[in-house]
């Protein structure tokens, strides 16, 4: 059996984590987080080592997340226009560095650091380095990002991420999904957005829902922090089993994403740790300008209990 640094397939190399019970797959391509489990149950579903990332699975979203409509938006007095990545629905999608292989610049046995650069290009003029730390806990995953500015002109960021969430042996429809936002943004048929409103019948999810009975793409905001400042969005089973996603200060948006598209999974939701909602190169909410050199650490982190 070839090691993981020497094994090939279409998400790069495939680094695997272990501490003790908790075990991690990383996929070199997008910095993804592609397989957890904890106790031996599967926290985040995996796909087939021989097929690309599904549906983002896991992937670092930078230097936005999300949409821009058209591709086009507004830095400063300069119009700008980016690659169209979702033809279906003519937008910009999920950033710059889904499909690049990140550099291994740190390893352990429970710990690995990625790093990758997203570099001037269409529509998108700065130098911005990346790195993310992924680090097993004793229940789980701390994740750890770094953007820094290397261009003389500060430079608009944005990040997000994509994880897929499950309890692995219980049945999907049966979970229960809560999150704790007060808004949720309305969309148009290119999902985008063009408004936020209180949460309702459909979408308010701060006391759970059973995720067979939502069909979600869905992004929420003014987000219910902790006394510890953590916004923890969660997974139940019947049986008590929780998964719970946190996500510390910068994150302040998130995304739920129901799918029966996933391989091998007649469900799975989606929970998205974001800086900024779609459209944010373009309405400046949670749109962080660094400046020459400035760095920006964001934290966010899986736990089963």
């Amino acid at each position: 059996m070839p090691s993981d640094e020497t094994s090939r397939s279409p998400t790069g190399i495939q680094i695997h984590l272990r501490r003790g019970d908790v075990t991690a797959q990383i996929a070199q391509v997008g910095a993804s987080l592609r397989h957890l489990t904890v106790g031996g149950v599967e926290i985040v579903p995996p796909y087939p080592e021989d097929e690309p990332t599904p549906l983002c699975s896991g992937a670092v979203l930078a230097p936005w997340p999300n949409r821009i409509r058209d591709g086009v938006w507004q830095d400063g007095e300069t119009t700008r226009a980016l690659a169209i990545t979702e033809p279906k629905f003519r937008n910009a999608s999920h950033g710059l560095l889904r499909f690049t292989a990140y550099e291994i610049v740190e390893r352990t046995e429970a710990a690995v650091t990625l790093a990758a650069a997203i570099v001037p290009q269409t529509g998108y003029p700065y130098l911005v380095e990346m790195t993310v730390r992924y680090t097993l806990t004793d229940a789980g995953i701390d994740v750890v990002h770094t953007l820094t500015n290397r261009s003389a002109q500060p430079a608009a960021v944005a990040l997000g991420t994509h994880p897929f969430l499950t309890i692995g042996d219980v049945d999907a429809r049966d979970l229960v999904l809560r999150i704790p936002a007060e808004t949720y943004f309305e969309t148009d048929e290119r999902m985008l957005p063009i408004g936020e409103s209180p949460v309702s019948s459909g979408t308010d999810l701060r006391e759970g829902r059973r995720l067979g009975e939502l069909q979600l793409d869905t992004g929420f905001a003014n987000l219910h922090r902790d006394a510890d400042g953590m916004v923890r969005s969660t997974l139940t089973a019947p049986d008590g089993r929780t998964v719970t996603l946190q996500q510390g200060a910068g994150l302040t948006f998130v995304q739920a994403f129901t799918t029966d598209r996933y391989p091998g999974r007649p469900l799975v939701v989606a929970i998205e740790p974001m800086t900024a909602p779609a459209e944010a190169f373009n309405s400046g909410r949670g749109l962080r300008h660094l400046a020459q050199d400035e760095s920006w650490t964001l934290e966010w982190g899986i736990r089963f209990s």
